[in-house]
């Protein structure tokens, strides 16, 4: 691959990449369907599901560079709960609105992190290939609106906006609602399933409002996205990663771009709207796609 990939297609990935994997369309189910569905060099340079595929290298450039710009739009917020678990270790308790947040997305996290390292390999190689990744991505709009049909009612129409606001709600919600919520990520192993859309929809389950289960999805991913970068970044300095240095760097500066105005749109966007555009959207990629790769 380090010899095909273009800085073209290196910026435009990377710009996809930070955009769907905050919006709830699912970044790997379009990491596999769009080459396959362009077709040519995209698709022989742009495989995922390869074992030994340099394209993962870059990936992991692009999941560093979303994680960052996650980081650095809610640097106050991470101050915060990390000054929180910081006390909460010091103290020997779980007190303040601040160290229930820190331990709860501790906590949350850990179900998807072992999940994580024990089947993202054989999920990746197994079904992420364009026809199981078109099926999950239909499936994926099914869950969205489906999470608006049967959500919990909130009593509370007009909450709070501010970030600390919405921080404080989140620590109240009972750590055994929080790993429910975290573990529902699991199901964005599968290429399709979108990771903060299918914790939307558990928060919304649990009572959540689209504002704090939002917040609380992005909050989520941080740690999961930069931690899944990190883990695999000496692919980037192996014999993946020879010779795609420049690409990496457009595509993850690209990327960190997208996916900061990406959260910063998405934030406002769930103060008064809901899935459903993003259902229709799912749903209708993933039929069309589905049905254009097997009669084609």
């Amino acid at each position: 691959m380090s010899a095909h990939l273009s800085y073209v297609e290196a910026v435009i990935v990377g710009a996809a990449q930070g955009i769907t994997e905050l919006f709830p369309v699912s970044s790997l189910g379009h990491s596999v369907l769009v080459p396959a569905l362009v077709g040519g060099q995209w698709a022989r340079d742009l495989n995922v599901s390869a074992p030994e595929s340099p394209y993962l290298a870059f990936i992991v450039g692009l999941h560093v560079a979303t994680a960052a710009a996650l980081l650095v739009f809610f640097w106050r917020d991470w101050l915060r709960i990390l000054a929180g678990f910081f006390s909460s270790v010091r103290h020997r308790r779980i007190q303040t609105p601040d160290e229930r947040l820190a331990w709860l997305i501790v906590v949350a996290t850990i179900p998807v992190g072992l999940a994580g390292l024990l089947l993202e390999q054989l999920f990746r190689t197994t079904l992420g290939k364009p026809i199981p990744a078109a099926v999950f991505l239909f499936l994926n709009g099914i869950a969205l609106y489906a999470g608006e049909v049967l959500r919990k009612r909130t009593a509370d129409d007009e909450p709070e906006h501010s970030g600390e606001a919405v921080d404080n709600r989140l620590a109240e919600l009972p750590m055994g609602q929080g790993v429910l919520i975290g573990s529902a990520q699991i199901l964005a192993l599968l290429p399709g399933i979108s990771r903060s859309g299918i914790a939307i929809v558990a928060g919304l389950w649990r009572g959540l409002s689209h504002e704090d289960a939002a917040r609380f999805s992005f909050l989520l991913a941080t740690p999961i996205i930069l931690a899944a970068g990190v883990y695999k970044i000496p692919e980037l300095f192996g014999p993946l990663g020879a010779g795609i240095g420049g690409q990496v760097l457009a595509g993850s500066i690209a990327s960190f771009v997208c996916a900061y105005l990406s959260v910063r749109y998405l934030t406002r966007y769930f103060q008064t709207r809901t899935l459903t555009p993003f259902a229709i959207y799912c749903a209708l990629l993933g039929a069309a796609s589905l049905a254009w790769l097997t009669l084609r």
